[in-house]
């Protein structure tokens, strides 16, 4: 039995998180408000993704050409939908009557509102928007309405941790990793561990005599034992930390993916291990979204550029400072430090100053990647050059961002679609490092 197309509203904000979004809905119709047209223009002036986003959009509706976008609506393609232009002329009396207010918001309200009752039941009108409080406000009228789920992580908390915990393990192939060459066949693995082998995936094996760390070679061939690495005077706590070093300092692997929650040591371990191995790259670049709070524009805080911005980078800055500080001011590391700042060697940036920039032979650090939309993400690790080095860091379950949540954001997308790939590792840190006090708040509050 043939299902009728559903028809769907699209909200300003689904367009500006995924300005491909008109191709994912198969064989549904969209409308899309004029009023989300106008206030796309808004965005279209800037180096930002969002601004990257809205002009996309605009070339991709210019394409599809014609007056039947206004009147009923263009094809979309075989199989597909048709997508069509509704004039907002106002708000719908139904509208005004309860939230007053003229603004974007009603009347994309106003449009799905209007779509509904055309329709008198015979469609299903579904208004999309990344927005919650809009969606609220649309079933409060009895509309339907969803949010822009296409890339949406299905399960966050089956989401790869990067890492297995193998209890009762052979002992005669644990003593093997303690000889040279300090690495085990995984041909010799008793079937019955059921272990899931994933290229660059790191574990824990222990038996009641001995334990080791090890990490699966990217072709699956070999499990090898590795050990605490001290990085530029930093020195892992714990076993996720070990194989986040290892990891970071891996050239094979040009992607790498750090996860937990504040304190597990993300930013200070990555930004140690390219210190540690600067002399393989270019430049270190560290980069962290800007993300208001309040979901203000900058521009509504006091000060130049400079001091808008100050809040948002010395985090970093603070990390920097806690590796330097491991060594006395007259120490060669500590006047590196100073000296590939001065040289520009290492660069602490918003994450759109740095966007266009060539990343050729670039460790490149991307702090708070959890505020990020997955096609941030994409436009990101698209244009590594040879040579480069991705690190992306972050806490998943502690956005900023007003449109993105555990499953939506760009981390989260990423680690889901890479799990397995061989260029790629991820470890998630469990254990906070800060101080008994802080591991406590993380844990409680």
């Amino acid at each position: 039995m043939k299902k009728n197309p559903k028809t769907f509203v699209l909200d300003t904000n689904v367009i500006l998180h995924d300005p491909t979004c008109i191709h994912h809905f198969q064989e549904n119709n969209i409308i899309i408000p004029l009023s989300v047209i106008e206030e796309l223009d808004h965005f279209k002036r800037g180096n930002q993704v969002i601004n990257l986003n809205a002009r996309e959009f605009a070339r991709t509706l210019d394409s599809i050409t014609g007056n039947e976008i206004f009147n009923g609506g263009v094809s979309l393609g075989r199989g597909k939908g048709k997508v069509r232009i509704v004039i907002t002329k106002g708000l719908s009396k139904e509208i005004h009557d309860v939230f007053r207010e003229d603004n974007v918001d009603h009347r994309v309200l106003s449009a799905a509102f209007e779509a509904f009752k055309i329709s008198k039941g015979k469609d299903k009108i579904i208004l999309v928007s990344k927005d919650v409080n809009l969606r609220m406000k649309a079933k409060a009228l009895g509309i339907p309405a969803e949010d822009y789920t296409t890339d949406h992580v299905v399960n966050v908390e089956e989401l790869y941790s990067g890492k297995d915990i193998i209890e009762n393990f052979d002992d005669d192939l644990l003593q093997k990793l303690y000889q040279s060459p300090f690495e085990i066949s995984t041909n010799k693995l008793s079937k019955k561990l059921k272990i899931e082998l994933v290229p660059n995936k790191y574990f824990i094996l222990r038996n009641q005599n001995r334990s080791a760390l090890a990490y699966l070679v990217n072709d699956l061939s070999t499990l090898r034992k590795i050990d605490k690495q001290l990085v530029y005077g930093i020195k892992p706590r714990n076993a996720e930390q070990t194989f986040a070093v290892d990891a970071l300092l891996n050239p094979d692997i040009p992607l790498v993916t750090i996860t937990g929650k504040a304190g597990t040591g993300k930013t200070l371990l990555a930004l140690a291990a390219a210190l540690q191995i600067r002399k393989l790259y270019r430049q270190i670049y560290i980069a962290r979204p800007v993300v208001p709070l309040s979901n203000k524009d900058i521009g509504y805080l006091p000060g130049d550029v400079e001091s808008k911005l100050a809040p948002y980078m010395q985090p970093l800055w603070d990390n920097l400072k806690v590796i330097q500080d491991q060594f006395p001011e007259t120490d060669k590391n500590f006047q590196t430090i100073n000296n590939m700042i001065k040289e520009q060697k290492l660069v602490i940036e918003p994450l759109s100053y740095i966007r266009g920039r060539s990343l050729q032979r670039i460790y490149f650090i991307v702090d708070e990647a959890q505020n990020l939309t997955p096609h941030e993400i994409k436009t990101i690790i698209t244009r590594a050059d040879e040579g480069a080095k991705i690190v992306l860091t972050g806490d998943i379950y502690q956005i900023d961002h007003p449109y993105l949540d555990s499953q939506s954001n760009g981390l989260s997308y990423l680690i889901d679609h890479f799990k397995g790939q061989k260029l790629y590792s991820h470890i998630n840190l469990e254990k906070g490092e800060r101080s008994v006090l802080a591991e406590l708040a993380s844990n409680l509050l």
